[in-house]
C-alpha cells in the first residue's frame, strides 16, 4: 500500500513587499516632472546648436568688458560697507521676527491651535511672496533707499528662518519643558528655561546661512532702487558700461565667496561646540557661563563665575553684534521721518494694490507665467544632470582622494558665489532676451546649490552599512549604489523638488533683466504705477508656488 506524499513549494526567504499605491503614484509624478523638464528644454530652444551660435556673442561680450573698470578704492569700500550694512540689518530683523513666529508655530511652545495656524500661514506667505514684490511695495511707501530693501529681505526671510526654527523646536526633547511645567512654571517660563539654550546654535547657524542668501538678493533689489552694489551695477549696465558693471560683479563674487567661507567656518565651529552643551540654566546663564554649580570641595555656591576663554568669547560676540548693529544703522542713515510718514500712508498705499486687476492683459500674464514654469523646469532638469555627478565627486565618503573631493568642493563654493542675476545679465547679452538666458543662468546656479546638497546628503549616510558590505567583500561601486545612494535617494528627491520650488521664484525675478517669464511684466507694471496688476501677478505666482510646495511635501513623505 503506497502513501501519497505532498510537497509544499519553497517559500522565498525574503519576499519583497509590493509597492504601495502612494509610492507608485509618487514614482509616476517624479517621472512626469523629469519628462516635463526635458520637454521644457526643447520648448525653450536650448540645444548644442543654440549655444554654439552664441559663441561669437560671448567673445564680443568679453571684449566689451575688458579691461575691467574698478571704481576707486574709497568708492568700492563705501559700496561694500553699505551693502553689508543693509544685509546685516535685514538678517537681524528676520531673526527677531522669526523667533516669536516659530514659537507660535511649534507644538511644544504654541498657545493654541489658532495661534499655530496663523503662525504657519504667516511663514508660508512670507516665503511665497518674492522679496522683489515686497521691495516694490516698500519703495512706494518709503521712497528710494535702503529702508525698502531691509524690510523686503527681512520679511521675506521669515518664511525660511521661522520654518527652520519651528522644525528645530518640534524635534527637540520636550522633557525639560515638561519638567518646568510639572512644577507649575508658566508658558513663558517653560520657553525661556528650556528652549533657547538648546536652540541657540541652530539660531546662529541659520542666521548666517540667511545672511549669505540675502547678500545675493541685495544685488537684485538694486534694480528697483535699493542702495549698495546692486544699484551701482544697475546704473552701469543701464548705460551699457559693461567694464564697470562686470568689475562690480567681480567684487560681488569675491564678497559672496568670502562670506560663504567665513559663515561656513563659524557654523561648523558653533555646531561642533554645541555637541558638549550643558543642560540646565537659562540662555542668559549659558551665555555668561553661570552654571549654578558648586565647586568640588566647597560648600558655598559660586555666584561669580570665572572669566574663562569660552565666557570671554560669548561676551565678546554679544558686544560685537551690538556694535555692528549700531554701525549698520549709522551707515544706512535711515530717515525715520520718512518711515513714520510711510506707515501713516499705509492704508492709501495698500489701496493702490487692491482690488487686483489684469487690465485686459490676463492672457499675456498667463502665457508668461507658463514660460516662468518652463524655465524653472528646464533649469532644474539641466542643473540636476550636472549637479549630481559633481556632488558625488565632492562627497568625502565616496571619493577617498582628498585632492579630488577638495577640488570639487572648491568649485561648488565658487559657483555658489556667483549671484544668478549676474549670470542672467551675462546670458542675456550673449544669447539675447528670453527664456534661454534665464534657463542657463538658473541651471548654473542650480549646480552650486544642488551639488552641495547632494554631497552633504551622501556624507550623512550611515557608514556602518557601507562598512558591513565592504567586510562582506563588496566592491566600492557595489557599496556606492546598494548602500550609499539607496540611503541618500529620498534626500536627492527632496533637494531636487526644493530646487524646482526655488527656481520658480528665481525665474520670476530674473525676468526683471529680460531673462524671460512674468518678471518683466511685474516690473513694468510697477514702473507705470499699475499696482493692481502687480497684485494680480503676485496672486497667480503665489498659487503656483503653493501648488509646487504641496506636491513637494507629498513627494517627500511618499519616498521616505
Amino acid at each position: 500500500m503506497s502513501t501519497a506524499t505532498t510537497t509544499t513549494p519553497p517559500t522565498p526567504a525574503a519576499a519583497r513587499p509590493c509597492p504601495s499605491l502612494n509610492s507608485t503614484a509618487a514614482a509616476v509624478v517624479l517621472l512626469g516632472i523629469v519628462v516635463a523638464g526635458a520637454w521644457s528644454v526643447s520648448e525653450i530652444g536650448i540645444s548644442v546648436r543654440t549655444i554654439a551660435d552664441s559663441f561669437d556673442n560671448a567673445v564680443n561680450f568679453i571684449g566689451r568688458t575688458l579691461p575691467l573698470d574698478f571704481p576707486p578704492l574709497g568708492e568700492t569700500v563705501a559700496l561694500v560697507v553699505e551693502t553689508l550694512a543693509i544685509v546685516f540689518l535685514a538678517t537681524a530683523l528676520s531673526v527677531a521676527l522669526s523667533i516669536p513666529v516659530a514659537l507660535f508655530s511649534a507644538t511644544p511652545t504654541t498657545t493654541g491651535r489658532t495661534a499655530k495656524w496663523v503662525a504657519r500661514t504667516v511663514t508660508v506667505l512670507a516665503r511665497a511672496i518674492p522679496d522683489l514684490v515686497l521691495a516694490i511695495i516698500f519703495l512706494r511707501m518709503f521712497g528710494l533707499g535702503p529702508a525698502a530693501g531691509i524690510l523686503a529681505m527681512g520679511i521675506h526671510s521669515v518664511g525660511m528662518i521661522a520654518k527652520l526654527y519651528g522644525d528645530a523646536i518640534e524635534e527637540l526633547d520636550d522633557g525639560p519643558r515638561q519638567s518646568v511645567e510639572s512644577v507649575g512654571g508658566t508658558r513663558r517660563q517653560q520657553i525661556t528655561a528650556s528652549i533657547p539654550q538648546v536652540l541657540m546654535p541652530q539660531i546662529i547657524a541659520t542666521a548666517l546661512h540667511r545672511f549669505d542668501i540675502n547678500l545675493r538678493t541685495s544685488v537684485l533689489l538694486g534694480y528697483v532702487g535699493v542702495g549698495g552694489i546692486g544699484l551701482a551695477i544697475s546704473d552701469s549696465l543701464r548705460v551699457l558700461n559693461y567694464q564697470r558693471g562686470m568689475a562690480l560683479a567681480v567684487i560681488v563674487l569675491v564678497l559672496c565667496i568670502l562670506i560663504e567661507l567665513i559663515s561656513g567656518a563659524i557654523r561648523a565651529a558653533i555646531m561642533n561646540r554645541s555637541g558638549g552643551s550643558v543642560v540646565g540654566g537659562t540662555w542668559a546663564d549659558r551665555m555668561l557661563n553661570r552654571r549654578g554649580s558648586t565647586p568640588a570641595g566647597s560648600g558655598d555656591l559660586d555666584l561669580t563665575p570665572p572669566w574663562t576663554m569660552d565666557r570671554v568669547r560669548r561676551f565678546g560676540a554679544v558686544i560685537l553684534l551690538a556694535v555692528l548693529t549700531v554701525l549698520a544703522f549709522i551707515e544706512v542713515d535711515l530717515s525715520w521721518r520718512d518711515i513714520w510718514k510711510g506707515l501713516a500712508d499705509l492704508p492709501a498705499t495698500l489701496g493702490l494694490f487692491f482690488p487686483p486687476s489684469a487690465r485686459g492683459s490676463m492672457d499675456a500674464i498667463i502665457e508668461q507665467l507658463l514660460v516662468t514654469v518652463q524655465i524653472a523646469l528646464a533649469a532644474t532638469f539641466l542643473g540636476a544632470i550636472l549637479a549630481i555627478p559633481i556632488g558625488v565627486l565632492a562627497a568625502r565618503n565616496v571619493v577617498a582622494n582628498r585632492y579630488v573631493h577638495g577640488a570639487f568642493r572648491t568649485f561648488i563654493v565658487i559657483v555658489r558665489g556667483i549671484p544668478e542675476l549676474i549670470l542672467a545679465i551675462i546670458f542675456v547679452v550673449i544669447s539675447g532676451l528670453g527664456g534661454v538666458a534665464g534657463t542657463l543662468a538658473l541651471a548654473v546656479g542650480a549646480v552650486g546649490l544642488l551639488s552641495k546638497l547632494v554631497a552633504d546628503s551622501l556624507e550623512e549616510t550611515d557608514v556602518e552599512v557601507q562598512e558591513a558590505l565592504r567586510t562582506a567583500g563588496a566592491s566600492e561601486l557595489q557599496i556606492f549604489f546598494s548602500a550609499t545612494v539607496r540611503q541618500a535617494a529620498p534626500a536627492f528627491i527632496a533637494h531636487t523638488m526644493y530646487l524646482l520650488d526655488t527656481n520658480i521664484r528665481s525665474a520670476t525675478l530674473l525676468g526683471v533683466v529680460g531673462a524671460g517669464g512674468v518678471g518683466y511684466l511685474l516690473l513694468n507694471a510697477s514702473r507705470i504705477n499699475q499696482f493692481d496688476v502687480v497684485t494680480m501677478i503676485l496672486l497667480l505666482m503665489v498659487a503656483v508656488v503653493l501648488a509646487v510646495e504641496a506636491v513637494s511635501i507629498w513627494l517627500r513623505n511618499s519616498v521616505r
